[in-house]
């Protein structure tokens, strides 16, 4: 059974940092494209950022220059680097790994942004 298990959420005073890391239990981990989602409450869940098989990134409009995402394939991780964040970044994030037909999500880590 798949899994994919987020961590590194927490509570930050905005203008701080957070890393959270998305474990996956894939046998194939390099041929999927990771992405990261979140979804304050209230909201649809939206597309933060994503990564290809070939490293080929994208990022939202709301967190370019702020979020950085990464992939180490030898140890099926993604990350996703926060910097300068602000309340609006309230929100679960969850992780999911696309391939073809295959898509799967995490449980999601709660990100909290406040003083």
């Amino acid at each position: 059974q798949v899994q994919l298990v987020e961590s590194g959420g927490g509570l930050v005073q905005p203008g701080g940092s957070l890393r959270l890391s998305c474990a996956a239990s894939l046998s194939r981990f390099s041929i999927y494209t990771m992405a990261w989602y979140r979804q304050a409450p209230g909201k649809q869940r939206e597309l933060v950022t994503s990564i290809t098989s070939g490293g080929r990134t994208y990022y939202a409009d709301f967190v370019k220059g702020r979020f950085t995402i990464s992939r180490d394939n030898a140890k099926n991780t993604v990350y996703l680097q926060m910097n300068s964040l602000n309340p609006e970044d309230t929100a679960t994030y969850y992780c999911n790994a696309f391939f073809g037909g295959s898509d799967y999500w995490g449980q999601g880590t709660q990100v909290t942004v406040s003083s």
